[in-house]
């Protein structure tokens, strides 16, 4: 029996909003019903990190007068928030979920716990991990990084709102943009490309694990790109 490859699908929290919507219902279960036609493959363990941007940025916070760790920590507590409706979405599809967190909320969800957390993979369940790095001052796309290289998966899928990879410039603002089909670690860290904050990008340099940067807003490209097909940049 060929052995399942073990993922991480990073999803930004404004994937989850809409306009006037922090959480709309309807843009939650799309973003589900992509995930399961990936897991439906059969091929694929998949872990989950979301982020909580459409809720609270503790950076922004901060940056308004908050002081930063209170901010970050309600930052964690907003992607636990998108965590749970994720799991609640998923489980209406028949798929078993479970939601670990890095902050003990144990009426809410499991704990993270590393072993458990590989134990409920190789069972066959979605593992969504809410709270970050359960620590201020780290972003989701390092506890993306953090989660991959503690639990062995190889491969991120950055799941972009509305971008389809890394550009030399700001493909919004520039026509001359240019879209890079492949890059190394060394590249994103030496050339400062906003992929990921540069402590994601190293941990995931120093663990060869690779990033797939693609455009979820198209149906079917969460499915294309565990399968490896050419729909995005990649960081190896």
């Amino acid at each position: 029996m060929e052995k399942k490859k073990r993922l991480i699908i990073k999803l930004s929290g404004e994937a989850l909003s809409s306009p006037g919507k922090s959480i709309d219902p309807l843009r939650v279960k799309e973003i589900a019903a992509e995930i399961k036609d990936a897991y439906d493959l059969g091929k694929f363990e998949i872990g989950i990190i979301v982020g909580g941007g459409n809720i609270l940025r503790g950076k922004v916070a901060s940056e308004m007068g908050m002081e930063r760790s209170s901010a970050d920590y309600m930052g964690m507590i907003a992607t636990i928030i998108n965590a749970l409706a994720l799991q609640n979405a998923l489980e209406a599809l028949g798929l078993e979920t479970r939601t670990m967190t890095s902050l003990n909320i144990p009426q809410v969800a499991e704990p993270y716990i590393r072993r458990k957390a590989i134990s409920n993979l190789e069972k066959g369940m979605i593992v969504i991990f809410g709270g970050g790095t359960g620590n201020p001052f780290f972003t989701t796309d390092s506890t993306s990084a953090l989660r991959a290289a503690e639990i062995g998966a190889k491969t991120i899928l950055m799941a972009k709102n509305g971008t389809d990879g890394v550009y030399d410039s700001d493909p919004k603002l520039s026509k001359a943009a240019k879209k890079y089909k492949e890059l190394t670690h060394r590249d994103v860290l030496e050339k400062r490309l906003e992929v990921m904050d540069s402590t994601a990008a190293a941990l995931c340099k120093d663990n060869q694990i690779e990033i797939v940067v693609f455009d979820m807003n198209i149906k079917g490209n969460i499915k294309r790109a565990a399968l490896g097909e050419n729909i995005g940049t990649v960081i190896r």
